[in-house]
């Protein structure tokens, strides 16, 4: 018989799970439902003149001439007649009109971006989120593939993978051969320019199905799926940005087959650092039996690590940062994502530094951090529009 003072374990049988996955499934509906009451949905910035005046890469005089000329949405005026504001989908064809050199080049494909990383935490879903949404800023068309069982990029589209997502709207039906393509699980978000392929825990039967399809299907090529299956919407978009799950999966294969470039978030820490050397070498491994065993080729038209959550105040931080740009020389971005309260709090609210409309903290902070992002947008875009020349190129 137990004392006073000694812990007394209750067993919890598979039915009280059940139950707990009941009961933070509700919480998270209503935990949802207060964050983003009262229409329970997300819903896009909106920006004054002088903002969209930046986001074109133009003066606000050239803004303020051409809305006179009425070729492009005129936004609204406020009762005082003193302020002009754009809704996102108002700007977006302002932004496509002042950078169409910038965009996707006739007879160019879009350019498909898997980030990746083993280990969790490190940033990668925030940072699939925060690089479409700035590039969608900058005028592209983004489609966003969450491959991640957790969902959790799925999530900070407002859509919560447990109870609002059908099998229909995942890779799922591609993975188990029932869909040829893509297509018909894109679909559209609160934010104009950027599509989502979501995500939901069912995925998981995405690592049974390949490599059972491997053994069923003479030919069957298990690492090709999404690559082929996004063959016919790779015109369609001009970035394709794949959340790989945190693990070198069957999916994780598919993603990095399927892609162009790979992004790798990459906190400057020791266990950070040794995971994402694992990481290298068994994907290294893999190909190298893809390569010897079944004749695959594959190029990668880049390869970059972008530091994530730096603490400037870590003693630590400078030593293995030299570390990661000595290891990885002439991959990492020339930009770091800071470790701020601005990405915790609005993540938090199913959200990035994007969709805080007003910080409640330090300006500078958030400055600082939605400056660090911002950053990392123009760099992937120079890389995007690299490849697209080098894809010209070769048709050439």
């Amino acid at each position: 018989m137990a004392t006073k003072n000694e812990l007394l374990l209750v067993p919890e049988s598979l039915a009280d799970v059940m139950t707990q996955a009941d009961k933070a499934s509700y919480m998270m509906g209503a935990v949802r439902g207060a964050l983003l009451a009262p229409e329970n949905k997300k819903a896009a910035p909106h920006f004054n003149t002088t903002e969209l005046a930046a986001m074109c890469d133009a003066d606000r005089s050239q803004i303020v001439y051409r809305s006179s000329k009425g070729d492009l949405p005129a936004g609204t005026i406020n009762p005082g007649g003193n302020r002009r504001t754009f809704t996102l989908e108002e700007a977006i064809p302002w932004v496509r009109e002042f950078r169409a050199e910038k965009l996707r080049p006739a007879g160019a494909q879009a350019v498909c971006i898997s980030v990746a990383n083993f280990k969790g935490g490190v940033g990668k879903t925030t940072t699939s989120m925060t690089l479409a949404q700035g590039l969608a800023l900058k005028g592209h068309k983004v489609l966003v593939m969450d491959c991640d069982p957790q969902g959790s990029l799925t999530t900070l589209f407002g859509i919560l993978p447990d109870t609002e997502v059908d099998e229909s709207q995942t890779i799922l039906p591609v993975c188990l051969g029932q869909e040829s393509s893509i297509a018909p699980a894109i679909q559209s978000t609160y934010w104009p320019g950027l599509d989502l392929v979501c995500a939901a825990p069912l995925l998981f039967a995405a690592e049974f199905g390949l490599p059972a399809r491997q053994m069923r299907e003479t030919g069957f090529e298990f690492w090709n799926v999404l690559n082929h299956a996004l063959d016919d919407v790779r015109d369609l978009y001009d970035v394709i940005i794949v959340d790989t799950p945190p693990a070198l999966s069957y999916v994780t294969i598919n993603a990095l087959m399927a892609s162009d470039g790979i992004l790798m978030p990459l906190p400057p820490n020791a266990l950070d650092a040794a995971s994402a050397a694992q990481f290298w070498r068994l994907f290294s491994d893999l190909a190298g039996q893809l390569v010897e065993q079944r004749g695959v080729t594959k190029n990668f038209d880049f390869v970059r690590v972008l530091l994530t959550r730096v603490d400037s105040q870590d003693s630590t931080t400078a030593t293995i940062r030299d570390w990661i740009s000595k290891t990885y020389e002439g991959k990492v971005l020339p930009a770091e994502i800071p470790k701020t309260t601005v990405a915790s709090s609005s993540s938090a609210e199913f959200g990035t530094v994007y969709d805080v409309a007003k910080y409640e903290g330090s300006q500078k902070t958030y400055k600082r951090a939605r400056d660090a992002y911002e950053r990392v947008s123009e760099l992937m875009e120079e890389i995007i529009r690299a490849t697209w020349r080098r894809q010209l190129s070769n048709q050439g």
